[in-house]
C-alpha cells in the first residue's frame, strides 16, 4: 500500500470557474444531455425499473521524469478520459450491485470503465456514452436477476441495510489547471541529485523522479447532480537500494508532494536528506537481524500515521460492517472504549494542508458527487462512527462523503485525510524515557523504535485471520543499560487489531504527515495520515521475507578494480 524546484511554476490549484464556463463545457454538456435521454426512456423500458443512473469521466494529464545514476532514465506524458457507469436496477432497498453470497467471483459489482474521445466535441463524446451506457445497462439488468435468484436460495443478511441512499443533489463547478514548468530544467536537476549517488560502490541502483498529474472530475446522474471537480497532484523523490550478503534488500527512500512545483522543497533540504539516507543504508548492510519480539516500542510520527490508517482505518470503512464475507471488527462496537482514552481519531478531505504541508487525501466532493465531510471516528478512545458512502449500514442511513474509487472500479467508504490528535501528550524526549522505563517494568533488555516504514496490509475478510501488517524500513533498538541505539534489520509490526489498539500508553507533541496511495477494492486513491509519534506497550514483530539472491559478484562498473 501506502507509501508515497521551483522551475517556471505557475498556479495549478482547482480554480472555481464562472456560470458559463460550465455552460460550454462540452463534456458535461454530452453527459448532462445524453444521460437525461437515456434514463428518461430506459427507466420505463423493463419491468423492473431503472430507478438510477450516474456517469463518472476522470480527465487525467500526466508528465513524469526520472534519472538513474545521474541521467535520465525514463520521460512520460499522457492525457485520457476514462467513463464510469452507475446503472442500478429495482429499488435503493434492493438493487442489481447487492453482494451475492457464497460466490468470491461475485462479490463486487461488475464495473463499466471505457474511454471517450480527448476532443472537446459534444457529438462525438455523446455517441460514445451512448454506446457505452447501453451495455452497461444491460449488464446491470442481468446483475440483477442472479441477484434475486441468490437471495432466494441464501440465508438473510445480519445487516439488512437497503443498498442505496438518497442524496442530495449538488452543483459545483471547478477546473484544475495543469501547471507549468521547464521540462529539461527538471531534468537537469533530477539528474545532478542522483549523480549524488555516484561515489558510493554499495548502492546498487539510485533513482530519483519527478511526477505531475491533474485530475478533472465529471459527476452527473439522475438524481440531478451536476458536479465537476479538480486536484493538481505534485510530487519527487528519490529511492536508493543495496543487498546484505544474506539476501535482504534494503532500501531507503524520501517522497515530497505539493499541488505545485514550486512548493516541493529546495536542493538543499533533499541532499540533506540524501546523506542521511546514504548514512542509514550503509548502516543497515551491517545491522544485525532482529528476531521475533513482543515488547514496548515507538512508532515515530510519520510511521505512526500508516500504522493507524493499517490498524483502525480500513475497520472502520461503512461497507465492512455489513459485507457477509467481512470480518467486521467494530461493527457491533459502537460507543465503546477501544483505545486510550486521550485519542481523537476523525476523518476530513476537506483539509488541505496541515502545518505548511500539502494533504494528499484532500477533496471537495467523493466519487458519488456527496460533499466531503467530517467524520468523527473515535472520541478520547471511544468509538463514534464509521466512513460512509451511499452504502448504508444498520444506524447510519446516508453517505458522510467518502465514497471513493478509482477509474474502473466500484465505489466503496474509504479514507481521506486521517487525523489523530492526543489531548495528553510528552515531549518526544521523555516518550523515549518511558520506553526505557516500560523496558525495565517488563523485564526487557531493549524497546524498539520505528522511524521509517513503507506501507503496510490489513486482512478484513472473514475468512482470513483479522490482522494486519506493517514494513518498516527503518528500526533501531534502544538499550536500558545506555548503549547507543542500534540499527537493525529484518522484522514486519503484525497484530490483531483490537488488542494492538488497546496497547497505546503515551503520545509525543511531534504530529507529522505521511502521504501516500491506498489499494482497496474500489482501486488506489491518495491518501493522508496525520498523527503524532507513540509509545505501545506491546508490540509484536517477526521476520520479514527475504530474498536468496546474493551481491552482484561484480562491483559496479565505475568501482571495479
Amino acid at each position: 500500500m501506502c507509501k508515497t524546484f521551483s522551475i517556471c511554476a505557475i498556479l495549478a490549484l482547482a480554480v472555481p470557474a464562472f456560470a458559463s464556463d460550465a455552460k460550454t463545457d462540452a463534456v458535461m454538456n454530452a453527459l448532462t444531455k445524453e444521460l437525461d435521454r437515456s434514463f428518461g426512456v430506459m427507466k420505463n423500458v423493463e419491468k423492473t425499473p431503472l430507478y438510477f443512473l450516474g456517469y463518472e469521466v476522470i480527465d487525467t494529464k500526466q508528465y513524469g521524469v526520472s534519472s538513474f545514476m545521474g541521467a535520465t532514465d525514463g520521460e512520460h506524458e499522457s492525457e485520457r478520459r476514462r467513463f464510469d457507469i452507475d446503472a442500478r436496477f429495482n429499488d435503493f432497498k434492493l438493487d442489481n450491485t447487492h453482494q451475492i453470497k457464497g460466490d468470491a467471483s461475485f462479490n463486487y459489482p461488475v464495473s463499466y470503465t471505457q474511454y471517450i474521445p480527448m476532443e472537446n466535441d459534444e457529438n462525438a463524446i455523446r455517441a460514445r456514452v451512448w454506446e457505452h451506457t447501453d451495455s452497461a445497462v444491460k449488464r446491470s439488468y442481468e446483475a440483477f436477476t442472479k441477484v434475486k435468484m441468490n437471495k432466494a436460495i441464501t440465508a438473510s443478511e445480519e445487516d439488512p441495510s437497503p443498498d442505496f441512499s438518497p442524496a442530495k443533489a449538488e452543483v459545483f463547478y471547478e477546473t484544475a489547471v495543469f501547471p507549468s514548468f521547464d521540462q529539461d530544467a527538471w531534468k537537469a536537476r533530477l539528474n545532478k541529485l542522483t549523480g549524488k549517488f555516484l561515489p558510493y560502490p554499495f548502492i546498487y541502483q539510485g533513482q530519483a523522479w519527478f511526477r505531475v498529474s491533474s485530475d478533472n472530475r465529471y459527476i452527473v446522474n439522475s438524481e440531478g447532480t451536476r458536479v465537476k471537480t479538480g486536484n493538481v497532484y505534485v510530487s519527487m523523490g528519490y529511492t536508493i537500494t543495496s543487498r546484505t550478503e544474506d539476501g535482504m534488500e534494503l532500501v531507503r527512500d524520501m517522497s515530497y508532494y505539493g499541488e505545485t512545483p514550486g512548493e516541493l522543497p529546495s536542493d538543499e533540504v533533499i541532499l540533506k536528506d540524501m546523506d542521511r539516507s546514504i548514512t542509514e543504508l550503509k548502516a543497515l548492510q551491517s545491522a544485525p537481524l532482529v528476531e521475533p519480539y513482543s515488547g514496548p516500542a515507538i512508532i515515530n510520527a510519520i510511521p505512526a500515521g500508516v500504522y493507524f490508517h493499517e490498524i483502525i482505518g480500513h475497520r472502520l470503512e461503512g461497507h465492512r460492517q455489513k459485507l457477509e464475507d467481512s470480518g467486521q471488527t467494530f461493527a457491533k462496537k459502537l460507543n465503546q472504549k477501544i483505545t486510550a482514552d486521550f485519542i481523537t481519531v476523525y476523518d476530513d478531505p476537506n483539509i488541505r494542508s496541515f502545518n505548511g504541508t500539502v494533504l494528499r487525501g484532500h477533496y471537495s466532493y467523493d466519487d458519488e458527487g456527496v460533499k466531503a465531510q467530517r467524520v468523527n471516528l473515535i472520541e478520547n478512545g471511544v468509538l463514534k462512527g464509521f466512513l460512509m458512502s451511499r452504502s448504508p449500514i444498520r444506524d447510519f442511513a446516508s453517505s458522510n462523503g467518502h465514497g471513493r474509487k478509482s477509474a474502473g472500479n466500484q465505489v466503496v467508504s474509504r479514507m481521506g485525510n486521517t487525523i489523530v490528535e492526543a489531548s495528553k501528550t510528552v515531549p518526544y524526549s521523555r516518550l523515549r524515557e518511558m520506553l526505557i522505563e516500560e523496558c525495565k517494568k517488563q523485564g526487557k533488555t531493549f524497546g524498539l523504535v520505528f522511524n521509517d516504514i513503507s506501507g503496510g496490509f490489513t486482512y478484513t475478510g472473514r475468512g482470513s485471520g483479522q490482522s494486519f501488517k506493517v514494513l518498516p524500513l527503518l528500526v533501531y533498538r534502544v538499550y536500558t543499560d545506555g548503549r547507543p541505539d542500534e540499527i537493525v534489520r529484518g522484522v514486519d509490526i503484525v497484530g490483531t487489531p483490537i488488542a494492538n489498539f488497546s496497547k497505546i500508553m503515551a503520545a509525543a507533541d511531534d504530529t507529522a504527515v505521511f502521504n501516500g496511495t491506498c489499494g482497496a477494492e474500489s482501486g488506489w486513491v491518495p491518501v493522508s495520515g496525520v498523527a503524532p509519534s507513540i509509545l505501545m506497550s506491546e508490540i509484536e514483530v517477526e521476520k520479514s521475507k527475504k530474498s536468496q539472491e546474493k551481491p552482484p559478484v561484480l562491483e559496479p562498473p565505475l568501482y571495479d578494480k
